[in-house]
C-alpha cells in the first residue's frame, strides 16, 4: 500500500493505493480558515497538524487496513503558505498564499523585480512566502533571531512533525522567491534584499528522498519513509503523467493552475508566468516548469455559496448556469485575492459587472463559470508565447473539473481538446506515486498506465461569441486597478 496526503488549502486529503493505483481508502478533513483583516488569510499549524492524523485514520478505517501495510507516504501541500517557528512551537498562526497584507511592501520592491525574477524565476507579489517571511520578523520584532527559530511552509512543518527532521523539499523552496532557481540554492543575495537571516532557512532536499521516516506518531508505526514530496501544483502534473517535456495541465482547486513541463531547460517568461521547479529526482536532476496562477477558482464558487446564497451546494452552480442560454452582459472578475499571472494586480477586488433590473442569478452563474475559464485563457496564451507550445489538448484534475459546464466553456474558449480523467484526485495520488518510484515500487511506465480518462471536451465549432465574450473580459481586467 501507498499513502498519499494531500495538505490543500481547505481540507486534508489522505488516500490509500495499492500498486495498480486503485484508491481503497479515502478521508478528507476540512481546514478552518481565519480571516482576521480584509485581504488577511491564515491557517492554525496545530489544526492542520490535527487534520493530517485525522485525514490518514479516517483513510485506513475505510480502506481496513492496517498501518503496518503502509510501505511508503508521498505528500503534498499548498505551496507559499508559511510561519515562523522556535523549534516546535508556532510563532505565529500561518499567512496563507492567498493573504494581500503585503501588497505595498511588494510594490517598495518592483524597483529590484529584474533581479528577483533573473535568480527565483518568481515576479515580486504577496502570494511568494519571502515578503511574509519579512512581515513576521517586523511583526513579532525578532531583530537577534535564535539558533531554534525557523520558518516553515507546510511541508515544512508537516514533515518535521512527522520525521523530527528540519528541511524543505525543492518544489516548495522554489515558492519562497529565496532560492536560486537554476542551482536549487539558496541565494545569499536575496535573504539580503529581503531582509532576512539566512540562518532562518530550513535545508533543501530533492523530491524524492529515501532518509525521511516517520518517527513517534500516534497514527502511523515508525520507520515508514516519507520518499516523495512535492507542492500540489507539482504534484498534480506528476499525478497527470506530466514528468515529460510538453506535458501540461490544469487544476480546478481553490485557485487554477496551470503548469507545463519545459524538460531540463529553466525557460524564463517574457509574458509575467512563472518559472518553477517541477521536480528534483533522487538523483538531483532537475526537471522544470513554466507556471500561471489564477488566485481564485473554485473559491469563487465557494463565494457565491457561502457569502451570496445563490447555491446551497457547489455542485448545483452548473444546472443553474446552463438554465441561462447566455450571460446576458453579466461580467465576473473573481478577483477576491488580488489578480495573479499574468495581470499581477495585487490591489484587485472581485467584481460583477453588467447588472440590469432583469439579470439573474443564472446569468452571473454562467458569467461566474466564463470568467474561470478565461482566466486560463489568458495565462495559457501567455504559455504559448514563452514555450512557443502547440498542445492539443490539456489534461484537467481539481473539483471544478467535475463541472462539465465549465469544461466545455474552456474547451470552446481555448480551442483545444479538455481531457478529463477518471481519477480527479491527482494532487495526492502524483505525491503517492513519486514517492513508489522513489522506492522502487513502480516504474514511471506503470504509473503511466494507472492514468484512466473519463471524458474528452471537444471545442464546438461555433464559438466567436464566446471569443468576443473572452476580449471584451480581458479588455475590463487590465483596464482595473493600476
Amino acid at each position: 500500500m501507498i499513502l498519499g496526503i494531500d495538505c490543500g488549502t481547505t481540507g486534508t486529503t489522505a488516500v490509500l493505493l495499492n500498486l495498480k493505483g486503485k484508491v481503497l481508502g479515502r478521508k478528507t478533513v476540512s481546514v478552518r480558515q481565519y480571516f482576521p483583516q480584509a485581504a488577511w488569510v491564515e491557517h492554525s499549524p496545530p489544526q492542520i497538524w490535527k487534520t493530517v492524523g485525522e485525514a490518514v485514520t479516517g483513510a485506513l478505517r475505510a480502506a481496513k487496513i492496517s498501518p503496518k501495510k503502509i510501505q511508503c507516504i508521498g505528500l503534498t501541500n499548498q505551496r507559499e503558505t508559511v510561519s515562523l517557528f522556535d523549534g516546535e512551537t508556532p510563532l505565529h498562526p500561518f499567512i496563507v498564499w492567498q493573504d494581500r497584507r503585503t501588497a505595498a511592501y511588494c510594490e517598495s520592491l518592483k524597483k529590484y523585480e529584474d533581479k528577483i525574477i533573473d535568480i527565483a524565476g518568481t515576479p515580486v507579489d504577496p502570494y511568494f512566502s519571502a515578503s511574509k517571511i519579512r512581515w513576521l520578523l517586523k511583526k513579532l520584532s525578532i531583530q537577534s533571531p535564535s539558533s531554534r527559530l525557523r520558518f516553515r511552509t507546510v511541508d515544512s512543518f508537516v514533515v518535521f512533525k512527522m520525521t523530527g527532521r528540519d528541511c524543505i523539499e525543492a518544489t516548495n523552496a522554489s515558492r519562497v522567491s529565496l532560492m536560486d532557481l537554476k542551482r536549487i540554492r539558496w541565494s545569499e543575495d536575496l535573504f539580503d534584499l529581503y531582509e532576512i537571516p539566512r540562518s532562518l532557512a530550513p535545508t533543501i532536499i530533492p523530491s524524492q528522498n529515501l532518509d525521511l521516516k516517520t518517527r513517534g506518531l500516534s497514527f502511523l508505526p515508525d520507520g515508514i519513509p516519507i520518499s516523495g514530496i512535492l507542492g500540489d501544483q507539482q504534484a498534480a502534473l506528476f499525478g497527470q503523467s506530466g514528468w515529460n517535456p510538453g506535458a501540461g495541465k490544469i487544476t480546478f482547486g481553490t485557485g487554477s493552475f496551470i503548469l507545463l513541463n519545459t524538460g531540463k531547460t529553466c525557460v524564463r517568461s517574457k509574458n509575467r508566468l512563472v518559472s518553477t521547479l517541477a521536480l528534483q529526482w533522487r538523483s538531483g536532476e532537475a526537471r522544470y516548469a513554466l507556471e500561471g496562477s489564477a488566485f481564485i477558482c473554485g473559491a469563487w464558487i465557494q463565494w457565491l455559496r457561502d457569502e451570496l446564497g445563490l447555491i446551497k451546494k457547489s455542485a448545483e452552480i452548473a444546472a443553474l448556469a446552463r438554465s441561462a442560454k447566455t450571460s446576458d452582459g453579466v461580467m465576473v472578475i473573481p478577483a477576491l485575492s488580488g489578480l495573479g499571472a499574468p495581470f499581477w494586480k495585487s490591489h484587485a477586488r472581485g467584481a460583477i459587472l453588467g447588472l440590469t433590473r432583469g439579470s439573474s442569478k443564472a446569468q452571473i452563474a454562467r458569467a461566474s463559470l466564463e470568467a474561470l475559464a478565461f482566466q486560463n485563457r489568458a495565462l495559457i496564451d501567455a504559455m504559448k508565447k514563452d514555450a512557443k507550445i502547440s498542445k492539443e489538448d490539456w489534461r484537467v484534475d481539481g473539483g471544478a473539473a467535475s463541472n462539465n459546464l465549465l469544461m466545455q466553456i474552456q474547451a470552446d474558449v481555448l480551442g483545444k481538446n479538455i481531457i478529463r480523467p477518471k481519477n480527479l484526485e491527482a494532487t495526492a495520488t502524483g505525491a503517492a506515486f513519486l514517492a513508489a518510484e522513489a522506492s522502487g515500487l513502480l516504474s514511471l511506465k506503470e504509473i503511466q498506465q494507472t492514468w484512466k480518462p473519463d471524458r474528452r471536451f471537444e471545442p464546438r465549432s461555433d464559438v466567436s461569441t464566446l471569443e468576443n465574450l473572452y476580449q471584451a473580459w480581458h479588455t475590463k481586467v487590465l483596464q482595473s486597478h493600476p
